[in-house]
């Protein structure tokens, strides 16, 4: 699948949550996703929530893995571990890198990289593994 057919597809599963995730590029193995951040995705003090973080880095593991096997909507979520390294710039988007790791039958093992638009170093980084449903389903 290329972006705009996953921008397509989440818009049709996950419509509550499309508006969220901005697809910019889809590679083989690989995709990159933009969050543009707004004020209900700051925590007090004015920096982007944690659980942001996670969704970006949960979405776009999703897409990885769909970019490859095609539009399963039941693939889920199996483990994560995730590590919040930085504070993020206050008032800029959130921009993952995401490459799979694994790519088996059942399951795809993702890492994502999570930065802050024009800061070089990350302020997160995840390990999600997805299970992936059989064909069909």
């Amino acid at each position: 699948m290329d972006a705009p057919a996953i921008t397509a597809f989440l818009r049709q599963v996950f419509d509550q949550v499309a508006d969220d995730f901005v697809v910019e590029d889809v590679q083989p193995m690989a995709c990159r996703v933009r969050t543009p951040i707004q004020a209900r995705h700051l925590r007090p003090g004015g920096t982007v929530s944690g659980p942001t973080m996670f969704a970006l880095a949960d979405v776009s593991a999703y897409i990885a893995t769909l970019a490859m096997i095609g539009p399963r909507a039941l693939a889920v979520t199996t483990n994560c571990s995730m590590d919040f390294m930085r504070k993020p710039a206050s008032g800029v988007d959130l921009i993952s890198e995401t490459r799979l790791l694994k790519l088996g039958r059942q399951l795809s093992v993702s890492h994502v990289l999570i930065y802050s638009e024009g800061i070089e170093a990350p302020v997160a980084q995840a390990t999600m593994t997805y299970a992936i449903p059989p064909a069909g389903v």
